[in-house]
């Protein structure tokens, strides 16, 4: 029996459709960027050139939630947690941490350091890259794992609070006095030698300070300074990603063992 037009043009349409969401999807990573902070954050994306931005380029996250942000399986760039934040107050800049040019959606603009950072290089259906970045400072704690378990791929967040530890020298402080984040010394001094530039412009010249030290000490999964070794750069090949900002609650992993 042959169908009516009508019902063979839809199931034609009903099949192309399914075709043509089922590779949309297969052609694009999900990251559920998590707050497990104890405060508000307001996560932020900057794409690499050429790429698009992302979850408008920021967005607000109450403690205990979760946002799914979808990236195009090739998509490059930088993901990182504002803290502090006004957006009501007309002050410029609008967060202590992670600010970008007083807005919201930070639509492409790159977050003020120092900032704890998110780097992604998705390489369409081969293994991503990623690593957590301190080589311009810290803010707050940050964990990526995959959501379908790979120890092979995760990078734990820090063991204790940075800002605790951070010398006078390297500290950035709020209205209140308070050690919001802490710079890293090429942030804070703009020196060829902490910033691996000229004549320390290789591994062999540029070596781990006494700064970059009290990162890696605390923070071992991340980039402590620009030529890290090990490299702390993920290889993994994966869909879907936990983005998880506090990731021990807060306060070191023992205190979140024993909550």
């Amino acid at each position: 029996m042959q169908l009516p037009e009508y019902i063979a043009a839809l199931f034609l349409f009903l099949f192309c459709s399914s075709i043509y969401y089922g590779n949309a999807e297969a052609h694009q990573v999900t990251f559920y960027v998590h707050n497990k902070c104890p405060f508000p954050i307001w996560p932020a994306t900057a794409p690499n050139s050429g790429q698009p931005v992302i979850a408008n380029g920021g967005f607000y996250l109450a403690p205990g939630q979760t946002q799914r942000v979808i990236a195009p399986w090739t998509w490059s760039g930088r993901i990182w947690a504002r803290t502090g934040c006004n957006f009501a107050s007309n002050w410029n800049p609008a967060c202590e941490t992670g600010d970008c040019d007083g807005r919201l959606a930070c639509n492409g603009l790159i977050g003020t350091p120092p900032v704890t950072l998110v780097e992604v290089s998705l390489q369409g259906g081969k293994p991503h890259f990623y690593d957590v970045s301190l080589v311009d400072g810290y803010n707050i704690p940050v964990s990526i794992t995959p959501k379908i378990t790979n120890p092979k791929c995760n990078i734990q967040g820090c063991s204790k609070d940075v800002k605790n530890l951070c010398p006078q020298e390297l500290e950035v402080l709020n209205s209140k006095g308070e050690v919001v984040a802490c710079k890293s010394a090429c942030l804070a001094f703009d020196n060829d030698k902490f910033c691996c530039r000229n004549d320390y412009g290789s591994p062999g010249k540029c070596k781990p300070s006494v700064y970059s030290k009290i990162f890696k000490d605390v923070c071992p999964d991340y980039f402590s300074y620009a030529f890290d070794t090990p490299t702390p750069l993920v290889s993994c090949a994966t869909s879907e990603y936990i983005i998880t900002f506090c990731p021990y609650g807060w306060g070191s992993a023992a205190e979140h063992k024993s909550e």
